[in-house]
């Protein structure tokens, strides 16, 4: 999609429409919020969380906006960006992409013509949010990056719901493909039966990621509920996980972490119950080829023709000193959006278009107090798709594979391009809760989840029937290392301790029945005998433990060749040239370390600012150490893989208590605070900090470690 936005740029410079001064006077700032007061009490722990007391839900939301400004006003201002339609103003060319989308999707239309469908609670919470980042940027003008984008609004909060939350399952990838005029990705979708089942092509593993466990207290050895989210996103950016404690004396009690531009929680616990999130990838999109007349302004359904909406839009972006306005048409038709091409015209329906309802299921599921309440809750169906695992302090436990499924119509394949012509197509409404794929109180004892089908959650004897769910569907068929190895560690028979269960957690091994198995036999089976370099690389392989804990001679040539097929793998594609690849590590090592067999903690890092420390974990192992960034000087910052993690148990009498942990530390984009880096040593450790849940409890806790309470 960039390439585009660049040529035309340039061309749009070449003529002289170098509007340096253009984005800053056409963009008119949205009206803010009803002014109000807003009664609430900020006060942070010993690490910097932010523990927020307000009198209502609103209140709790303002000092929570307040306080991640304190963190991270920068990107706040990115997702607001967003939500405009500026970010390419501020981002340049990447954001220009996100601009399109926003366009595209029709994310501020939906929101303009639907937000008094919102519930009036839900709406002053949202308008309590940005009233909160409103004052921040009132206070720091000199840290605002753009001009005209405050004040903000609870419409500006809720676009950034509508606009990003498809992009978890993968809309992006289709939109990307058809804007560059290619083919858009095939989807894991399964197939049942005989059927041959279809190449997972999807996401790229760095937008996808996570583990989570829910176990029953007869499991464990110490008779508790537990709960272990354990996540996998980017250490910093729009989608880096925020951790914060909310009250408020409305009933608002959570603990756990959001994204920027979040008013709710998203994922943690309250005194009752909590859950975790894990990116899966059911086939929620249908892409249509449309039948165009001669001009192109009129599209062929049912025999009939029908106008093909047409809008020109203007994308902003920042070029170095200026901004340049470049227009770009849009279409729609009664499928949704449209993509015109070389290739012709192509529509995209996809599920969660034109609906809002996720910011009342975030917000109602964070104020349930039992799983009725919960489940009530989810069937409000806004969310277009994620993984839920969940468990309470009564010991219940359940893992659900939560999309809004399409009401589709049997027999057609729906990871295929749909004929444009005919509206029996074209799907409307989603499929009932009860018939999403789900799991509650399995004889086994727990459920697990690590971005894989549905299908491996719960051990043998209580997984669920493929053949109980029609194709159409799209139920994925994905299998990670880290399911494998996670079913094969929880399914050992007897109660499972804490420690062990810790020890599964960190899990660095890769199971002979994961990809990896193929993938070192492919190795280890080349003829190399015309180069010793070469050959002395894959004997130092054959000695290989397959564990990443840094433990072996062998563990950063076997680590990194793991890394080098993981992402085609994770995707369902033809894995890479084994030669090539082993012979681009062996370089590498050679050029930096001198030598086949450096330490894996010398070569792979966690580093921020003057912290540069080993990481240890594997691509795709339970301990995640997902995505490299090549250093100056050889090493390899991890910069995506374990982020937040957090442990959450109930014991008998229904006391909650948890512990919790982020790779870099709470003020994420903060270089001169103390909790820039404070958490990394644990975090390189593996060891936790106390979640200090009640507020009284953190009051004191504050006291203790010389924190003031304060009002924004």
């Amino acid at each position: 999609m960039r390439k585009w936005i660049l040529a035309l740029a340039i061309g749009l410079a070449a003529l002289g429409l170098v509007a340096a001064i253009w984005e800053p006077l056409s963009a008119s700032p949205a009206s803010g919020p009803p002014r109000q007061k807003y009664d609430v009490q900020i006060v942070r722990d010993e690490f910097g969380v932010p523990h927020i007391n307000g009198k209502t839900d609103a209140d709790a939301a303002y000092g929570l906006a307040y306080a991640h400004g304190e963190d991270d006003f920068g990107t706040l201002q990115e997702v607001i960006a967003m939500t405009r339609g500026r970010a390419g103003a501020l981002l340049g060319k990447d954001g220009a992409a996100i601009d399109y989308a926003m366009h595209l999707l029709g994310a501020r239309d939906t929101v303009q013509r639907k937000y008094r469908e919102i519930p009036a609670d839900v709406r002053k919470v949202l308008d309590g949010y940005a009233a909160g980042l409103n004052h921040y940027a009132e206070k720091h003008p000199d840290e605002i990056r753009l001009s005209k984008l405050f004040p903000v609004n609870g419409a500006d909060v809720a676009t950034g719901f509508v606009l990003r939350a498809p992009f978890f399952y993968g809309l992006n990838s289709s939109i990307e493909k058809l804007v560059e005029g290619e083919d858009p990705p095939a989807r894991p979708m399964e197939r049942l039966g005989n059927q041959p089942k279809l190449t997972p092509i999807g996401r790229e593993p760095e937008r996808n990621g996570s583990n989570a466990w829910a176990i029953a207290p007869r499991r464990m050895s110490d008779g508790k509920s537990w709960l272990i989210s354990n996540s996998h996103q980017p250490y910093e950016g729009s989608v880096a996980w925020y951790e914060a404690v909310i009250h408020s004396d409305e009933g608002l009690d959570m603990a756990g972490a959001l994204f920027p531009g979040s008013p709710f929680i998203l994922l943690g616990h309250n005194r009752n119950l909590g859950w975790t999130n894990t990116v899966n990838q059911p086939d929620l999109i249908d892409e249509y080829k449309l039948v165009l007349n001669k001009d192109g302004t009129q599209y062929r359904m049912d025999g009939q023709w029908k106008p093909l909406i047409k809008k020109r839009i203007w994308l902003r972006v920042k070029m170095g000193p200026i901004v340049l306005p470049i227009p770009r048409d849009i279409y729609r038709s009664e499928h949704g959006p449209v993509i015109v091409n070389d290739k012709g015209a192509f529509a995209i329906r996809y599920a969660g278009m034109d609906n809002i309802k996720s910011l009342e299921q975030y917000f109602r599921i964070q104020k349930a107090g039992d799983h009725a309440e919960w489940t009530r809750a989810m069937q409000i169906g806004g969310i277009p798709a994620t993984n839920f695992l969940y468990a309470d302090k009564s010991g219940k436990i359940a893992y659900y594979y939560y999309a809004l499924h399409p009401n589709r119509k049997p027999g057609f394949n729906y990871n295929a391009i749909l004929p444009g012509d005919r509206s029996d197509l074209i799907w409307n409404g989603y499929r009932s809760w009860d018939q999403i794929p789900q799991i509650v109180d399995p004889k086994s004892g727990f459920v697990t989840n690590a971005n894989n089908t549905p299908f491996m959650a719960a051990g043998a004897g209580s997984e669920l029937n493929r053949t109980d769910f029609p194709q159409e569907m799209g139920i994925e068929a994905r299998t990670t290392n880290r399911i494998i190895r996670a079913l094969e560690l929880m399914s050992l028979e007897g109660k499972i301790t804490p420690e062990a269960l810790m020890a599964m957690k960190y899990d660095t091994a890769y199971s002979r029945n994961s990809f990896v198995g193929g993938w070192m036999s492919t190795l280890l089976a080349l003829d190399l005998a015309d180069d010793k370099g070469l050959k002395a690389a894959q004997d130092l392989l054959r000695e290989w433990d397959w564990n990443s804990d840094g433990n072996h001679r062998a563990d950063t040539i076997g680590e990194a060749m793991v890394h080098m097929a993981a992402r085609d793998a994770y995707n369902g594609r033809k894995l890479p040239d084994a030669r090539e690849q082993l012979k681009f590590v062996h370089d590498h090592l050679m050029k930096y370390f001198g030598r086949l067999d450096p330490p894996l903690g010398d070569v792979q890092r966690l580093i921020r600012g003057k912290v540069n420390i080993p990481a240890f974990g594997g691509t795709d192992t339970l301990r995640a150490a997902t995505i490299w960034e090549p250093q100056d000087d050889g090493q390899m910052r991890v910069r995506h893989g374990d982020s937040f993690i957090m442990l959450i148990t109930w014991d008998a009498a229904g006391k909650v208590e948890s512990r919790s942990l982020q790779p870099y530390g709470a003020a994420t984009n903060r270089p001169g605070s103390p909790h820039y880096t404070d958490q990394m040593t644990l975090f390189s450790n593996q060891q936790y900090k106390p979640v200090y849940f009640e507020w009284a409890d953190a009051v004191a806790q504050a006291k203790v470690a010389g924190k003031k309470i304060y009002r924004p």
